[in-house]
């Protein structure tokens, strides 16, 4: 990292480079690679941007995506040098899928979220040890290693939303007769920014921009950003402990009958795995057996009350609040979501409708874990409350949030990190629109083609003069 963290994240500085020669060059694309260390599993993106616009806001795209097999990088605390070993195979394919001459200037970022933050908390040196093995891994392929770092939870909302307005076009600039002009107007012409809902396996976060929010109330949750030569006052909060699989700890078992699982649910579980977790240690029942019967009763409005049980809705010293006292401004405009919100809402109708022999077909058809389909009633009515009574949402607000992703590009916060990180993303707007490359090969064909027939004109008006004035010149 370029910077420390503070809850004011420094602003992304960028100067357009200007046109310094009228000779051609060629389009060179330069890439970047973002690992993102999740709590139930890591991700690689590479991204890819032409290298002509460099610190001009190229348009920045996915080019591949590697999934690393097993658990996340917290899950290794018994046996660190896995947790690098892990990310080899991904790695690898980042080799293949960039040219060599260009894995020296590609940076390589590994930015760990809210399983490590945990970790952290339960047990510091275990998470050191972690880091080690995994930057000791990174330093070993030959791209351009720029840090193995703990994200803040108000960083990984920041970025999220970054993501989410550069995906929504929200912070790009459009192409217009092969000049650029900048689209985005923020907060000062009306044009509003899209906010950015995320829900991990261990935290969510929630992040927008709101004109009765300044930073005056609660200012650890403001975040500033100046993009394209505009001031953003950012409201974002990152609930550790809430995400979709702490949660499901947080919420239970209390008993063995559990309403958010579906009927014919039954499974045995160790006491041990449901809290080995910092978000539920202290809840640990007192009692001799290791293990208990988990069983499903599938009753949506039991269910609902279980979850309303891990939120605190009444405490609240600030003038107003989204729960556990946590200050939150009057949410504003629409809002975009990543994945996992929108991946089980799709499902939540199977943990309602079908019988386990029909989830049982679903499963092999559509190789979906048993472990997912067992918890779609308890993700769905989990996200509804979560959404409804701790953001605020209302029925119509909640009906127009829309899932963020481009073609062949997840939306997440690594992308906002990399734009970031690699100052992808101008604080000012250019003073004069720069050209593109292909205008630019274009205005100099123009310009030759005008010169050529200028020199033919004025060659044609010599020889038509010559002509005219010969006869006299003989008569002399």
């Amino acid at each position: 990292p370029k910077h420390p963290y503070s809850h004011r994240l420094p602003p992304v500085i960028v100067t357009p480079e200007s046109l310094t020669s009228l000779s051609l060059v060629t389009c060179l694309t330069k890439y970047g690679i973002v690992l993102d260390a999740g709590s139930s599993h890591t991700s690689l993106y590479i991204y890819q941007w032409p290298a002509e616009k460099d610190n001009n806001t190229g348009r920045v795209e996915q080019k591949h995506h590697c999934q690393v097999a097993g658990k996340g990088i917290s899950s290794y605390t018994a046996t660190p040098y896995k947790a690098g070993e892990s990310l080899i195979s991904c790695l690898k394919e980042a080799k293949e899928n960039i040219p060599q001459k260009m894995h020296p200037e590609t940076p390589l970022y590994l930015g760990a979220t809210a399983g490590m933050r945990l970790l952290k908390l339960e047990n510091s040196s275990a998470s050191d040890e972690v880091f080690k093995a995994v930057e000791k891994t990174l330093r070993g392929f030959p791209f351009s290693y720029q840090g193995a770092r703990l994200l803040a939870g108000q960083e990984e909302g920041a970025f999220g939303w970054v993501t989410v307005n550069y995906l929504d076009d929200r912070l790009t600039q459009v192409s217009m007769g092969g000049f650029k002009y900048t689209s985005v107007h923020g907060n000062e012409s009306g044009l509003e920014t899209t906010g950015a809902l995320d829900l991990g396996g261990a935290s969510t976060q929630i992040s927008f921009v709101s004109d009765e929010y300044n930073g005056s109330e609660s200012p650890d949750n403001a975040v500033s950003f100046r993009l394209y030569g505009y001031d953003y006052t950012l409201y974002t909060h990152s609930f550790l402990c809430y995400g979709k699989d702490q949660a499901l700890r947080l919420s239970g078992p209390t008993a063995i009958m559990d309403p958010c699982f579906h009927k014919g649910y039954n499974e045995t579980k160790h006491y041990a795995a449901v809290y080995d977790s910092p978000c539920v240690s202290d809840q640990k029942p007192q009692i001799v057996s290791e293990t208990f019967i988990h069983l499903g009763g599938g009753n949506f409005t039991q269910c609902q009350e279980v979850i309303k049980s891990v939120f605190n809705f009444t405490s609240c010293r600030y003038s107003r609040c989204s729960f556990n006292g946590i200050f939150q401004p009057p949410l504003q405009g629409q809002f975009g979501t990543f994945v996992l919100f929108i991946y089980t809402q799709r499902f939540l109708i199977i943990s309602i409708h079908f019988s386990p022999s029909q989830r049982l077909q679903i499963k092999k058809e559509h190789d979906i874990p048993l472990k997912y389909l067992a918890e779609y009633c308890f993700s769905g009515t989990y996200i509804l409350t979560l959404m409804m009574e701790g953001y605020n949402f209302t029925s119509e607000t909640y009906s127009s949030i829309k899932y963020i992703q481009k073609v062949s590009c997840d939306a997440g916060w690594t992308l906002g990190y990399m734009l970031n990180l690699t100052n992808m993303i101008p604080a000012e707007a250019p003073d004069s629109p720069p050209l593109t490359y292909t205008s630019y090969v274009s205005v100099v064909t123009v310009m030759a083609i005008l010169l050529f027939v200028i020199f033919i004109l004025i060659l044609y008006s010599l020889c038509a003069l010559l002509i005219q004035i010969m006869p006299i010149l003989g008569n002399i």
